[in-house]
C-alpha cells in the first residue's frame, strides 16, 4: 500500500498536475515546454490543460485522433517523472519527440532519426532494471513513425540511439575549457563502429519504463548536429512534431485493425490485400 508521504495527491499528479481526464492514450514527449507550442500547431484543436515546472500539457485532437503532449525537461530523471505520473492517469503510448546530435556521417542535418532501441548510457534507467535489459521501441510505433515520414517525405534513419546524462562530457564534447572526460574519444569510436546512430538524453529512460510497465514507446528526433562532419543548425525542428502527431493517427488506425481482426498483436499482413 502507497502510503500518503509518497503520494501526496490523490487525483493531480505531484509534479504534472494532471488528472485522469487531462490526457489522452497517446502522449509526445517533446523536452522544451516552449515546443509544446509548435506541436500543437498541426492538431486539429487543443487546449493547455497543465503547467508545472517544466512539464507543460496540452490535449487535443489530431485527424480526429485524440492526443496530446507533455514536455519533459532535459534528460533522464524529469523525463521518468512524467511517463510514471502520465501513466497513472491512464495514458499507455508515448513518442520521444526531439533533437539529437548524429555520429553517423549519413545522418544530415534536418533528418528525422526514428529509434528502433536505445543504449543506456544514462543513470535513470537503471535504477529501476538491470543494466543488460534492453531500451527497445514498440514495433507498432516504430512501423507508425516510418509511416508517417514516408507519407511526409522525410529523409529518415532508423536505428540505434545512445542516450546520455550529460549534453558535454557524456556526449564527448569538450567541457568547460576543454575539459575532456576520460576515454571521450574511444567511447564514441565504439559507439560509431557499433553503428549507433545518435546521441540524445530521454529515450532510454521513456523506452525501459513502458517496456516495464507493459506500455508502449517510441522517439524519433531531428537532427541539428552532425559529429562527423562538425556541422550544427536547427534545421527541420517541426519534422519531428509533424511526423510524431501523425503517427498518432496511424497508430489509432493499427490498434482498430487489431481489434477488427481479433488479432493478438499488430502485424503487417493486416494491410495487405491477399
Amino acid at each position: 500500500m502507497t502510503s500518503d508521504s509518497e503520494d501526496p495527491n490523490d487525483d493531480v499528479q505531484y509534479h504534472l498536475e494532471v488528472s485522469d481526464d487531462d490526457v489522452a492514450d497517446s502522449v509526445l514527449l517533446p523536452g522544451n515546454p516552449e515546443r509544446v507550442e509548435k506541436v500543437v500547431d498541426y492538431w486539429d484543436d487543443h487546449d493547455i490543460v497543465a503547467e508545472h515546472r517544466e512539464y507543460r500539457t496540452a490535449t487535443g485532437t489530431h485527424d480526429g485522433t485524440p492526443i496530446s503532449v507533455t514536455s519533459t525537461g532535459i534528460g533522464g530523471p524529469s523525463a521518468a517523472i512524467a511517463l510514471e505520473e502520465l501513466a497513472r492517469v491512464g495514458a499507455d503510448s508515448f513518442i520521444r519527440v526531439g533533437s539529437c546530435g548524429a555520429i553517423q556521417e549519413e545522418a544530415s542535418i534536418g533528418d528525422l532519426v526514428i529509434t528502433t532501441g536505445a543504449v543506456r548510457q544514462e543513470g535513470t534507467s537503471k535504477e529501476y532494471v538491470r543494466e543488460d535489459y534492453p531500451a527497445s521501441a514498440d514495433h507498432r510505433i516504430v512501423s507508425a513513425l516510418v509511416a508517417a515520414a514516408e507519407e511526409l517525405g522525410y529523409d529518415y534513419h532508423l536505428g540505434v540511439t545512445c542516450s546520455t546524462d550529460s549534453f558535454y562530457a557524456g556526449q564527448s564534447r569538450p567541457g568547460f575549457e576543454d575539459f575532456e572526460a576520460s576515454g571521450s574519444d574511444e567511447r564514441i569510436a565504439a559507439l560509431q563502429e557499433a553503428g549507433v546512430l545518435n546521441f540524445e538524453m530521454e529515450a532510454a529512460t521513456i523506452l525501459t519504463l513502458a517496456n516495464l510497465y507493459g506500455l508502449r514507446a517510441g522517439a524519433v528526433c531531428t537532427v541539428y548536429a552532425n559529429r562527423v562532419t562538425g556541422e550544427f543548425r536547427t534545421e527541420g525542428e517541426r519534422k519531428a512534431a509533424k511526423c510524431a502527431s501523425l503517427a498518432v493517427s496511424y497508430l489509432a488506425e493499427m490498434d482498430a485493425a487489431v481489434e477488427e481482426a481479433d488479432a493478438d498483436g499488430w502485424h503487417a499482413g493486416l494491410s495487405i490485400d491477399r
